[in-house]
């Protein structure tokens, strides 16, 4: 007998196959610091893949750092259950150091970033309110705010990182509002979600000016900005407390999410707010109130890992990584210039910038230079498995992850590359790029193993 359940859900994986868009794990990858032990058959391949962007996963030093706290800590497993149950010693004095580590009011632990998105948005908007929000910001605002009592007509998008588009939509707001007599312009709130540095393009908010089309907009203040940290936390302002702290607006910021599971190592998640936010939140944020809390070697993890800014060791890690970046963008910028935009390019936020050799010395450090550096291509799966192929692990972006016609090769950059790593990373595609042109009228696919693990790749005739 046909299983209706399943023809639907195969024809869907199908259709996705059939784009190229469906989604796989990728084989499991020994990191740099595998052991020994290892098999010799097993390629060690270098990362420019992962969020461990200060590369404090492989430290010898915060591992040792956290065994130690481990050792002494009286309590290393589980739980308990909800924060709501059972409230861990560590937990509480992991919240109470961040809040005065972040000058923040208040602190929250959430178990992911994730969980601490929709658990913000999904209760603290209320009925009447309205959410702007950057249109490249996370899946997990959209999750959060389409679980609120937002209705859909007032979760408003603006162009990514357009400032211009942003007092637009806050003027339209603002002019909605006052075609009822101001009512809703008294008795109701604006809330704009962004992210400091997003993940897929590697461009920073433009925070400073956000605020001030805010107050300019919203004069009375019942406007909110609300700005996830995750991929700046570590790297950014004193000892890596992030952008909004680097600019000195947090007393401009409603609510700042930062993670512990990327440049930190660790797990996890914390709101810094308002105590009476943290309140509410412990009251409605289901994704907080119906889990698990994390277990006691997941915060003593992430208090290691704050040990670490605290000492100074993550500022000298994000230096070099920013050097690491500043010296890849300028190698790109020189050997991609030649080939064809829609074969491959920088990003327009990076091709754009004048020649980085213009700049003197003190001009490129004051640049917002990004680990994160996309490298646009209309092939990225072939050009994933070529990398592969050559050691190197960096993955294909595709839709629906990014917009349609914004694949790319996202290369994240860590503290333990070397510059030889990335002149290998350039020489591998520049070589691809060549070898695509040099076949003429082709395009670059792949045989030897699914569309996403890449195993093998070749050049196949087709027209580009």
């Amino acid at each position: 007998m046909s299983n209706i359940l399943d023809d639907k859900l195969k024809a869907a994986l199908a259709s996705r196959e059939e784009r190229w868009i469906r989604r796989r794990l990728p084989d499991p990858i020994p990191s740099s610091s595998a052991s020994s032990s290892s098999s010799p058959s097993t390629p060690i391949l270098i990362d420019f893949n992962s969020n461990d962007y200060l590369s404090l996963s492989s430290s010898p030093r915060l591992r040792s750092h956290f065994l130690q706290k481990l050792s002494r800590a009286p309590d290393i497993l589980g739980s308990g259950g909800s924060r709501l149950l059972v409230n861990g010693q560590a937990h509480h004095d992991l919240e109470s150091r961040l809040s005065k580590f972040f000058n923040s009011p208040a602190a929250l632990l959430f178990n992911s970033g994730f969980d601490a998105n929709v658990g913000f948005f999904s209760c603290i908007p209320q009925q009447g309110d309205v959410v702007v929000y950057d249109e490249y910001v996370h899946a997990s605002v959209h999750d959060g705010v389409r679980a609120s009592r937002v209705r859909k007509e007032d979760r408003v998008g603006f162009r990514h990182n357009c400032v211009e588009s942003l007092r637009v939509v806050l003027g339209r707001v603002k002019h909605n509002w006052e075609r009822h007599s101001g009512t809703r312009t008294k008795k109701n709130s604006v809330f704009i979600a962004v992210e400091s540095l997003y993940s897929m393009d590697g461009t920073f908010a433009p925070l400073q000016e956000i605020v001030e089309v805010m107050e300019d907009v919203f004069p009375a203040g019942n406007i909110h900005l609300v700005v996830d940290e995750a991929h700046s936390t570590g790297i950014y302002g004193d000892k890596g407390k992030g952008r909004v702290a680097m600019l000195g607006l947090e007393e401009k910021v409603l609510a700042r999410l930062h993670t512990f599971g990327k440049a930190l190592a660790a797990t996890g998640a914390v709101i810094l707010t308002s105590v009476l936010i943290r309140d509410y939140l412990l009251n409605y944020a289901r994704s907080l109130i119906y889990t698990t809390s994390l277990n006691y070697a997941n915060i003593i993890a992430a208090d290691a890992s704050f040990d670490m800014l605290e000492d100074g060791t993550a500022e000298q890690a994000a230096s070099k990584l920013l050097n690491l970046s500043l010296y890849l963008i300028q190698q790109l910028q020189t050997r991609l210039s030649t080939f064809p935009e829609r074969l491959i390019s920088l990003p327009h936020h990076l091709k754009s910038l004048p020649p980085l050799s213009r700049y003197s010395h003190p001009q490129l450090h004051s640049l917002p230079l990004s680990p994160i550096i996309p490298i646009m291509t209309s092939h990225p799966r072939p050009l994933s498995s070529y990398l592969l192929a050559l050691g190197m692990n960096a993955r294909p972006i595709t839709w629906p992850t990014v917009p349609k016609g914004k694949d790319r090769i996202r290369v994240c950059l860590h503290t333990g590359n070397t510059k030889e790593d990335l002149d290998r990373l350039v020489e591998g595609v520049v070589r691809w790029a060549n070898e695509v042109l040099d076949a003429g009228e082709v395009e670059v696919g792949m045989v030897g193993g699914g569309r996403e693990t890449g195993t093998g790749a070749t050049l196949v005739a087709s027209k580009l």
